[in-house]
Order: structure tokens, then sequence, then C-alpha cells
């Protein structure tokens, strides 16, 4: 499995990496054996950056992947902070789609403590001396409502931010990042606060470009890398326009079917399919650190990786371009074949 560099950074993640809300029981029940054997067909694959943080299965994945990891050499691990743990009685445990989940609710806080805190708390959890990377965790309107997004982000700015320039400065973490579905919460906070990566879910797709027109550029400029999640836009480019497909965490509508609909023959069109494209798609920018892949089920990991490998005609990329949401090409935008992924500084 290839590596990137983080931006500027001196660490490199591997250019597809686990995330693992999936084995903290998003949407459905994951016994302790079956997130063992997703993770370990992630290492056997050598995938070695896992993704986690305290909302998942509210620390459920972070005690998992802790225990997975314990023992092991050469892997990068991140985790988020924002969302505060506090033990509570099980008929009190809120619903975020995480089934059994640990006994705990969650409180949004951005302020000075409240990072620390979550710091030692992840580390705890863990059962790890290390954490290398911290997102900040969905501090944006899509998440908190635009009126507590105005506080929680003047708290983040009075205070959040310096701890996480002190823990760095400390030598307790290596990068601070942000990580969240919106690109004008990305653009709020790098315009102000110097970040060194930014974890962006559903908004650098083949299907959706959101970021490509003002973030990337600002990105690259910067020297801040880019690790996307939901590269299937929630299942859709993976599965196509099925009944059941759903966009965005919802039903899609019929633009967005249309649109994939287009998009699959498209990829048909040349023998690939549009599963590849989309996972290959983020890697085109070099900009792009990692892309996470997040499952429970250690078949798709197999399956992914399959994908990640199939050799994509970079003649292709310029198709798709009508059917993509903002489909504004980014100042940097450049069409080639996906693989070999070039990593500046090698392999592992």
């Amino acid at each position: 499995m290839l590596s990137r560099s983080l931006g500027a950074i001196p660490l490199e993640t591997t250019v597809l990496g686990f995330g693992t809300s999936a084995i903290g029981g998003l949407y459905r029940a994951v016994s302790r054996d079956a997130a063992f054997e997703t993770m370990e067909a992630a290492w056997n694959a050598g995938i070695r950056y896992f993704d986690t943080a305290p909302f998942y299965g509210f620390g459920l994945s972070e005690r998992r992947v802790g225990d997975f990891l314990r023992g092991r050499n050469d892997y990068v691990l991140s985790t988020k902070v924002g969302k505060l743990l506090s033990p509570v009685p099980e008929s009190e445990i809120p619903n975020y789609g995480f089934v059994d989940p640990l006994s705990f609710k969650v409180d949004y806080d951005y302020r000075y403590d409240a990072i620390m805190r979550s710091y030692e708390f992840s580390l705890a959890r863990l059962g790890l001396p290390r954490i290398d990377i911290l997102y900040v965790h969905d501090l944006e309107i899509r998440s908190l409502g635009a009126e507590a997004y105005k506080k929680h982000f003047r708290d983040f700015m009075d205070g959040g931010i310096r701890a996480l320039e002190e823990l760095k400065r400390g030598g307790s973490i290596t990068a601070i990042g942000l990580g969240c579905n919106d690109v004008d919460a990305c653009l709020d906070v790098l315009s102000r606060a110097p970040l060194d990566c930014l974890l962006l879910a559903g908004r650098y797709t083949l299907l959706d470009r959101s970021a490509a027109a003002r973030l990337l550029p600002m990105c690259v400029k910067s020297r801040v890398a880019l690790v996307v999640g939901g590269a299937f836009n929630s299942g859709i480019l993976a599965t196509g326009p099925t009944l059941d497909a759903r966009f965005d965490y919802s039903t899609p509508s019929k633009d967005i079917i249309e649109r994939v609909r287009c998009m699959q023959a498209t990829a048909e069109d040349v023998g690939i399919s549009l599963a590849a494209a989309a996972l290959q798609f983020p890697l085109l920018q070099p900009n792009v650190a990692s892309v996470l892949i997040g499952t429970a089920k250690p078949l798709n990991i197999i399956r992914d990786v399959a994908l990640l490998h199939t050799q994509v005609p970079s003649s292709i990329w310029p198709r798709f371009e009508s059917f993509a949401l903002s489909a504004k090409p980014s100042a940097t935008s450049h069409y080639r074949t996906a693989l070999p992924i070039e990593g500046p500084t090698g392999s592992t």
C-alpha cells in the first residue's frame, strides 16, 4: 500500500485509510470479533492509517481500535475532539444511529479545557501512548445549527485552537485538523487558524465536487493536506442508482439518480466499474493524502483494495465532469491515470 505525505507535516498516511464508525455500530450492531476481523483484513491489505472518534459508538470504536493496534508498529492514528462523553443510564443513551453503543451521552464543547480533556480521555479509551492527528469534529452549521455554530466557533477560536497548538508544540500530537462535511466550515477555520490537514466527507468526490472551486486551491497554496471521507457519497457511487441507494445519508433526488446513471454508463463504456472510478478520483489530486473506507465486513476491504488497483484510463476523467455537482475544475486539477499512485517519499 503506497503512502503520501500529510502536506508539510513529517507524517505519511497510506493512500487508503480505515474509517471506524462502522465498527462502532453505526446503523447495525457489530460484534468485537467482527470488528477485529475487519481491522485485520485492513492491516493485511497494507492499510496503516486508522481514523476513529469518541462519537463512534460513544467510545466503543476507540476501545476497539486501541485494542487492535496495541503492540503493532508503523501505523498512523487519528481521533477527534469537540464532543465530550459523559456516563448516563442505559435508558438515557441518545440515538445518533449507533446500535449497542456504550452508556454515554455526547456534549459538544470546543473550549480549551474541553479539548484537553477530550484528548486525555481518548488516550485512556485507546490505551495507547500516542495519537498522531487530532481533528476538530463537526464544527459546522450542518451539525450544530446556525446559532450554536456561532458560539462554538467563537469558543474554538478563543481557546480550542490554542489547546491543539500546545499539544502539537509539546510533541503530544503531530498534526491538527478539522473533520467535517461542510466546505464553508473548512474555509471559516482555515482562513483564521493554522491547520495541517482537513478530513472532508463527501465534498470532493466523483459526484460532489463542492471543494474544488475554493477549498482545494486554498489547501494546495497553504500545503494543507486533504483526507477524503465518503468517497462513495453514502453508497450511491458504489451501488449505482439502485432502488435502495443512498446519497449524503438519505434518499437521492431524481437529479442525483440521473447524474449517477450517466456516470455509471460512462464507466461501463470503458469496461470499469463506477465504484473503481469513485474510489480513485480523489487520489488524482496529489494534495489528497488518503481516502478513508469504512466498513465492518472484511470482504468489503478486499473489494475496495481491488478497486484501488483497477486500471482506469486517464481519458475517462473529463467525461465525468458534466455529470458532477459543482463541476467547476480548480486551477490545480489535472487528469492522469490514478495508479500507480505517486507518493513523494515512497511507500509502506
